[in-house]
């Protein structure tokens, strides 16, 4: 059962929900649920340009609430936990030239 869908229309809004301060990979999801650090999520996600869905488990590490600081959105950061090198791959081919902007994240 998948918990939340999320769909990534451009590469700026996977740079901006990326989170590779995350070990080994982690994807933040904008949301407005009340989620807990720790929780077990199971995420549907699509790419930029993909006709393909991608799925991963996934456990909650980070927390934006509602009128979080910078403007940021709220929802959660996730650590990958399910194939999280073949996941870290396919986003960080798409954002190989994002990778170095000093651009604001979600998260930080």
């Amino acid at each position: 059962m998948v918990d939340l869908v999320v769909n990534y229309d451009t590469l700026h809004q996977l740079y901006r929900a990326y989170m590779p301060f995350i070990k080994p990979a982690g994807l933040f999801v904008a949301t407005t649920e009340s989620h807990f650090l720790g929780e077990e999520l199971t995420i549907s996600y699509r790419l930029p340009k993909a006709s393909q869905s991608y799925e991963f488990k996934g456990t909650v590490v980070w927390i934006n609430p509602l009128g979080a600081s910078g403007g940021r959105p709220a929802g959660i950061g996730l650590k990958i936990t399910t194939e999280p090198e073949s996941h870290k791959h396919h986003i960080e081919k798409l954002l190989s030239h994002e990778l170095s902007s000093g651009d604001l994240t979600c998260t930080m």
